[in-house]
């Protein structure tokens, strides 16, 4: 596996510029998440505000995975390593290495979920010096908009931040007038979703008649939700155990939270959109 180190430049438009360092400390194991192609360039200039001047003063910051990382690149961060590989299909499955743990020991701040079985090994890497920030990984755009507005704060790029969240909300929304335009018959669709693929059915105007997981699907879950007669199940690719309601004649459609190693959260919502139009199109 690869661990991936990312320094940033502010994000001034909707497209990111970033310069990709690739280290190679192991391999990985393969990924069913769709490709997108990042950008790079050269370090942009100041957003204007004295926290968001490239320098030296810039946080190093250390993230378990590319989704917290791509958060921290929303909020302003330049200068991001990745641990866990983009590679890797289920993140918390990743067993650190010593030079995981010694990078997490350089860092201003580590950023992690609770969810990670991995979390307290970093925490105990990082001694005293790095500040340990944990991240609400919910691609919802509220609570989206809402952890890259306080990770901004933490890192003193309030205005970079700012400026992607506008450009956050005009992307998220012409994405959502899209799907809706793409209504079966111009009505919502129905939609059973796993707990960390609602955010989709928000996405697409769908209506939630049921969600499951994280754990698995019971005998009784499966004929409740199947007894809904949902059109769409929006599944997390991350956590696939199959079809979820057979033989309900419902669309699965995989849903993938984990941005690639360009960490451009926006990619995973134009992605996600790119999907579900398909499926509700689809015959």
């Amino acid at each position: 596996m690869a661990r991936t180190r990312v320094r940033i430049t502010p994000l001034l438009a909707l497209s990111f510029s970033a310069a990709l360092l690739l280290t190679a400390t192991g391999c990985g194991g393969d990924s069913d998440t769709p490709d997108s192609s990042g950008s790079s360039g050269s370090p942009a200039s100041s957003s204007g505000a004295d926290g968001d001047a490239a320098g030296a003063d810039s946080p190093v910051v250390v993230a378990t995975t590319s989704w917290e990382g791509a958060f921290a690149r929303a909020a302003g961060a330049r200068d991001v390593e990745v641990i866990v590989p983009e590679s890797v299909q289920h993140a918390p499955d990743y067993d650190p290495k010593p030079s995981d743990l010694a990078a997490v020991a350089d860092a201003d701040f580590v950023l992690y979920a609770p969810f990670e079985p991995y979390a307290e090994k970093f925490k105990e890497a990082a001694g005293g010096d790095a500040e340990l920030v944990e991240v609400d990984l919910d691609n919802d755009a509220d609570n989206v908009k809402a952890e890259v507005t306080r990770l901004g704060g933490m890192f003193g790029t309030e205005a970079t931040a700012a400026e992607w969240i506008t450009s956050f909300d005009a992307e998220y929304g012409k994405l959502h007038k899209d799907l809706k335009s793409a209504w079966p018959d111009g009505k919502a669709p129905t939609a059973v979703a796993q707990v960390f693929a609602a955010w989709s059915a928000k996405l697409a105007g769908a209506q939630v008649v049921g969600t499951y997981g994280p754990e698995a699907v019971t005998a009784q879950q499966l004929s409740a939700l199947s007894g809904k007669k949902p059109q769409l199940v929006l599944d997390n690719v991350h956590m696939a155990t199959g079809t979820v309601l057979p033989d309900s004649g419902a669309r699965q459609v995989g849903i993938v939270n984990y941005p690639d190693e360009d960490l451009d959260l926006l990619t995973v919502y134009k992605n996600a959109a790119t999907t579900l139009e398909k499926a509700m199109n689809a015959s």
